[in-house]
């Protein structure tokens, strides 16, 4: 080995050697002069304190700061002046290790390399008046004070580290608290000129960091996780976090932020960012009130997210700005889950300067949300829902669409679309309850064409629709509408006042106003009418809300419907009628008819009454009156009347009636035997009576010279009772061409007909010269009269026979005005 390179480990094993032997001789020193040392650490450590500041014991420890010396404070406690009252200690630790220079301790100063605090509590506490027990560290007039007094050069701490530490701030005045077990903080320090400068790392378990208790804990129960680099800038009193990766929990953000100490409160800015966070574990980050908001909906895919706070650590809530980028996501919310999402969100909760930092300012801005609903494209230009006490949701509404669409979103117990399509623009703004809209106030249109639409309940279907749908307001228009089913053309204007605020809250209370025209209807395309609403019991659903299709049969099976009529040409079965004005109510399966006024065979009719819809039969109540219609045409019209005898060719001439009657008609629109009841009255003006076979029976034997195929009179009046079957004849006279006959009785339209008729033989045109009304009545009956009675025959049809009864009373009658 050369002789330098001996000499030189020589010389370094001297100098080992001496420092060894000067760290021994130091431990000695410390511990012989532990009181000393202990008076001496105190003494520095108090320099800046206003409390009291105790230590239970000193031990230095050989290796863990060598080549300086690592002195263990025992059980140290830090308490300010005004324990006594709130008795939050400021420091309570049961293990401190401090690393000191050694050539400074022999000096007698200490200068700390390193401060390690182990199973401790650090309690940063003020109360309600906002004091602080952290007044146990001198102001800096006190500082300054001291500094004239004695000069010195400040402490400087190159490491430290926190193990198994608990540290809360508690302030009760601002309504804040902060409170993290630190399971361990390793880190180091640098003085530049400038400042100071901090790397540090951290793992802690946040057990709260509420800046309003009331509202709840961001970031709670979470473990960070991650490295910091903080630096001190002198001049601006600034301490800046650079941005760093950070776990929080299972996720990583990028974190940074800056705290101004200038002035009390500390102002500060916290800046967050994740790139790739799912919506759930975003939520959770949040302060209790914002959490419960956003855990009504979630997104499938992973985020972007990003958040900054502004505020102070005094009293308020800190601004709050988060904004988040979803693309071509799954979003599922409580009416349903949107698919192939997209938008950009904001959220704040300073929506108007001045008005707070708060729920109520608060405001959630979505730009370009675009997706489909149920296989519903639709795009939101701009969406806000500000309030989040009572929140309110404006935006602007679009999308296009085949219309067949529709029917998973409403449902197919009362709509359903095969052709057609629909557009929409709506200007929204509506209150959220339980998440949902509510009586919203709309402004905009649905314009739906060439659609095929069936009304399922009633069984009713048209073809080639249109229909304008214009929201303005709490009101509903219905433009343009165009129905065509079979043969008829409906043309409608519709109006629904009050119709969002009835919709959400009372939807059986719905009244619409229809305007109706149309060039030809067939009454029997509409017969599904007569049906009773057919309503099917909602789905049973984990989601106890009422959905947008129960409110929909609600309103179709509640709601009212006013219509007022006005057609062209009326046809039902052979009925024919023109220019026919109606208004009916729909409510309740009841269709009250007013005003129905129709020309008809040369006349005019004129109808009155209601229909009770009681499943396959429906009961009705009609007011009928007719007038100077031709009468076989009416008869024909409408079948006789269900008469088996009488038939309209048997009739001539101009009739008016009136008819109060009930009865029964079923969904085919046919009258239901024996159901009708009531009374009716008759006035026929230059009628004629054409092969009627009962009179011309009769004629063959008891008036064969004269014609009794066609019996003319020139006016015949009656009233009927009728009673299901049976219609009452009431005593009446018919004066005719060829012979005049009293008629009385019952006919019945099945088996029980009954009907006197006194026919004499005086021949009439005998007396048509007699000019006196009253004479003519005299000698109307005079000579031979035929007493006859209609009544059943064994085949079914109506037989004529002698009234045996009737005559025996008429000569009983003559022997005694004899």
């Amino acid at each position: 080995m050369p002789h330098w390179v001996k000499t030189t480990l020589k010389v370094l094993s001297g100098i080992v050697a001496l420092v060894i032997v000067a760290f021994i001789a130091i431990t000695i020193y410390v511990v012989y002069n532990k009181q000393k040392v202990l008076n001496l650490i105190t003494t520095e450590l108090n320099k800046n304190l206003n409390g009291t500041l105790t230590i239970g014991g000193l031990d230095p420890t050989f290796f863990k700061g060598f080549p300086g010396v690592s002195l263990a404070l025992k059980n140290v406690t830090l308490k300010d002046k005004l324990w006594a009252n709130h008795h939050h200690t400021l420091l309570s630790a049961k293990d401190i290790y401090v690393s000191v220079d050694a050539s400074a301790l022999l000096k007698g100063t200490v200068n700390i390399n390193k401060i390690e605090i182990s199973n401790a509590n650090i309690d940063l506490f003020t109360d309600s008046t906002g004091y602080s027990n952290t007044a146990v560290f001198k102001s800096k007039h006190q500082e300054s004070k001291l500094t004239k007094e004695k000069s010195s050069s400040s402490t400087q701490i190159k490491r430290f580290a926190l193990n198994n530490v608990n540290f809360v701030v508690d302030d009760r005045k601002a309504s804040k608290l902060f409170q993290f077990e630190v399971q361990d903080i390793d880190g180091k320090m640098d003085y530049p000129t400038t400042g100071w400068k901090a790397n540090l790392q951290l793992k802690t378990l946040v057990k709260s960091f509420s800046f309003n208790t009331k509202k709840g804990s961001f970031i709670k129960d979470k473990l960070l996780n991650g490295p910091f680099d903080i630096s001190y800038d002198n001049k601006n009193k600034l301490i800046t976090v650079a941005p760093n990766k950070l776990g929080i929990g299972d996720d990583t953000f990028t974190i940074g932020g800056q705290f101004n100490l200038a002035k009390a409160p500390v102002n500060f800015t916290l800046n967050i960012a994740d790139d790739h966070i799912l919506w759930k574990s975003a939520s959770n980050l949040l302060a209790a009130n914002i959490t419960k908001s956003l855990r009504m909906f979630d997104l499938d895919a992973p985020i972007t997210v990003t958040a900054d706070l502004k505020g102070s650590f005094g009293a308020g809530d800190p601004l709050i700005f988060v904004t988040c980028k979803v693309k071509d996501n799954t979003l599922t919310t409580p009416g349903g889950r949107i698919n192939n999402c997209s938008f950009n969100g904001v959220f704040s909760n300073n929506y108007i300067n001045g008005k707070g930092l708060n729920d109520e300012n608060s405001i959630i801005k979505l730009y370009h949300f675009n997706g489909d609903y149920k296989g519903l494209p639709f795009t939101v230009d701009t969406a806000f829902i500000n309030n989040l006490s009572t929140p309110v949701a404006t935006g602007v509404f679009r999308s296009k669409f085949e219309v067949e669409k529709l029917n998973p979103v409403i449902g197919e117990q009362s709509l359903k679309f095969t052709k057609g399509t629909a557009d929409i623009t709506m200007v929204y703004k509506a209150d959220l309850v339980n998440y949902e809209l509510n009586k919203p106030l709309l402004d905009g249109v649905v314009n739906i064409k060439n659609a095929d639409v069936s009304y399922l309940p009633r069984n009713l279907h048209f073809k080639n629709t249109g229909i304008a749908l214009r929201f303005y307001k709490n009101d509903l228009y219905m433009n343009n509408i165009r129905l065509q089913t079979g043969n008829s053309v409906v043309n409608m204007q519709g109006k629904v006042s009050n119709f969002l605020n009835l919709y959400y809250t009372a939807p059986e209370k719905i009244l619409i106003v229809w305007q109706i025209t149309s060039p030809q209807l067939h009454i029997a395309e509409f017969l599904g009418f007569l049906n009773a609403r057919q309503s099917e019991a909602p789905a049973k659903t984990k989601n106890t809300k009422v959905n947008l299709n129960n409110k929909l049969n609600t309103a179709f099976d509640k709601g009212r419907a006013e219509l007022h009529l006005r057609v062209a040409k009326v046809y039902y079965k052979k009925f024919l009628a023109t220019d026919a004005t109606a208004d009916l109510l729909l409510a309740d399966n009841t269709i009250k008819v007013q005003n129905v006024s129709v020309k008809h065979a040369g006349g005019s009719l004129k109808l009155a009454g209601n229909i009770v819809q009681n499943g396959k039969v429906n009961n009705f109540l009609l007011n009928t009156q007719v007038d100077n219609v031709n009468v076989s045409n009416f008869f024909y019209s409408f079948n006789d009347f269900g008469l088996q005898s009488f038939s309209s060719k048997n009739l001539r001439g101009f009739l008016s009636a009136q008819a109060h009657i009930t009865g029964s008609i079923n969904n085919e629109g046919n009258i239901v035997p024996r159901s009708i009841n009531g009374t009716a009255t008759i006035d026929l003006q230059k009628g004629a009576l054409i092969n009627f076979s009962p009179i011309t029976s009769v004629g063959k034997f008891a008036f064969p010279f004269r014609d009794l195929k066609n019996i003319t009179f020139s006016n015949l009046k009656g009233k009927f009772d009728i009673n299901g079957d049976k219609i009452t004849i009431s005593p009446m006279q018919i004066n005719s061409s060829v012979l005049n006959m009293d008629v009385a009785g019952v006919y019945s339209l099945s088996r029980g007909t009954n009907i006197a008729l006194d026919i004499p033989l005086r021949n009439p045109k005998k007396d048509s010269t007699i000019v006196d009304q009253t004479e003519r009545n005299k000698k109307r009956m005079r000579g031979i009269v035929l007493h006859i009675l209609a009544t059943d025959g064994d085949d079914g049809k109506i037989k004529i026979k002698w009234n045996k009864n009737r005559a025996k009373k008429e000569e009983t009658n003559a022997e005694i005005t004899n």
